[in-house]
């Protein structure tokens, strides 16, 4: 076998073949190809002393070492020696705000500084404040920004992620943000979100119902005639839109053909999760004010609760929402890490796995299950995404470890030592 010559080109294909050898844990995910619930979030399907072949970009045999090295096509591919470490799928992150041109510095020093969310977004800052930025910028810049975000999220090991619009607030920039998401080329595969109802702009304060009115009558059908994005998305709460208003949006973006997301519950419980739960929205995000009623409905339904921790810690809040109570019902759950540059900018979901098993007491099991297999569920990837199995594309990451519990147990590292996608390397770091 040839080894593997890390100074190759990140991102080309050396070869038709690679087996990965020498892993103490190969991670599979294998079970249904669904969101996983109770007792199925804590199934990882874990091989040890295992081996993976790869053949044309797809994974072909994953199993004992001992078989899989075996193989004649083993003996002529590439080897890949993950020697000690863990293999896992690659990370799937399902609700990002990834393209923002700036981050927002004044916003942090205030929040440090006491002011709270409502707050700043009162005296300019917030949301608009990226909106003001984002009309600024040119269609290049978006696209470079796009590719930075993409590049540090596929650092810390995610290969699928969700990318919401949201900063233009007007259909033609809403359009150019989503075009932007089909333009850029980067590690990790986009799944577009058209948020056309992510606030309020400062043009229509004391008329959001005719700004919601023309998102749906402009914006939305453009978005679907030109086919940029998979998804539409509402914030729903106190300070942004209400439930008749989301429903209204609901109503139009089910006649348009998208599936649907909600940001629900992140400040305060509005009718969110219920409306949510009744339009089949394939997921309700953040779900920090939920109350019992809402965690037993989401449990009764086929709708995904992901959960964004790392912005109640950005925020410097203690309202974590009840991963527990909701795997215990019987809710399917997912962790995102909502990277956006005020809440929550974070690219690591390592990170978001520590805080799930720390702040929500998520056990390292379901926090893995949570960013691989559901996580592609709440992006209707179940199928292509989440799991190493024959026949899917080899999308993995080898990571420093010799237990995958030690990915969330070490706080804040960076343990990916090298991503593939269709397997290709897409990052390297080396050892540590």
């Amino acid at each position: 076998m040839r080894r593997a010559n890390e100074s190759t080109r990140l991102g080309v294909r050396p070869s038709n073949a690679l087996l990965v050898r020498g892993a103490r844990q190969i991670v599979t995910m294998r079970g249904p190809v669904r969101a996983r619930r109770g007792a199925e979030m804590s199934q990882t399907g874990i091989v040890t002393g295992a081996a993976m072949l790869v053949e044309n970009g797809r994974i072909t045999q994953v199993g004992p070492a001992s078989r899989i090295e075996n193989l004649t096509q083993a003996k002529r591919a590439v080897e890949v020696d993950a020697s000690g470490c863990v293999v896992v799928p690659g990370l799937v992150d399902c609700h990002t705000h990834l393209l923002f041109p700036a981050p927002r510095l004044q916003d942090y020093e205030k929040r440090i500084g006491g002011a709270t969310y409502e707050e700043i977004a009162a005296s300019g800052g917030g949301i608009l404040s990226t909106v003001r930025a984002v009309r600024c910028s040119t269609a290049a810049g978006l696209e470079a920004a796009a590719a930075r975000s993409l590049e540090l999220m596929a650092s810390h090991g995610t290969l699928l992620a969700e990318a919401k619009s949201g900063y233009g607030l007007e259909t033609g920039l809403e359009l150019r943000l989503l075009r932007a998401l089909h333009r850029v080329s980067g590690p990790a595969e986009v799944v577009p979100t058209c948020l056309g109802a992510h606030a309020i702009p400062p043009e229509w304060k004391q008329d959001p119902d005719g700004y919601l009115a023309g998102v749906c009558a402009e914006l939305l059908p453009e978005v679907a005639r030109h086919k940029l994005a998979e998804f539409a998305d509402i914030y729903c709460d106190s300070a942004a839109f209400s439930a008749e208003q989301s429903a209204r949006y609901f109503d139009a973006a089910t006649r348009l053909g998208f599936g649907l997301k909600i940001h629900a519950s992140q400040f305060s419980s509005i009718g969110a999760v219920e409306l949510a739960v009744t339009w089949g929205a394939v997921s309700a995000d953040h779900l920090e004010a939920i109350e019992e009623a809402d965690a037993e409905l989401l449990a009764r339904s086929g709708t995904i609760a992901v959960l964004l921790p790392a912005s109640v810690l950005h925020l410097g809040l203690n309202r974590y929402a009840p991963a527990r109570k909701l795997i215990d019902l019987g809710a399917a759950v997912a962790l995102a890490t909502d990277f956006n540059p005020g809440s929550s900018p974070t690219p690591s979901l390592p990170l978001v796995m520590s805080l799930a098993c720390a702040q929500m007491r998520m056990s390292p099991a379901e926090a893995m299950t949570a960013v691989t297999v559901n996580a592609a569920a709440a992006l209707r990837r179940a199928e292509s995404a989440g799991m190493l199995e024959s026949g899917r594309a080899a999308d993995f990451c080898i990571f420093n470890v010799q237990d995958y519990r030690e990915i969330p147990y070490y706080l804040g590292a960076n343990l990916l030592r090298t991503a593939y996608r269709a397997g290709g390397p897409v990052f390297h770091q080396g050892g540590m």
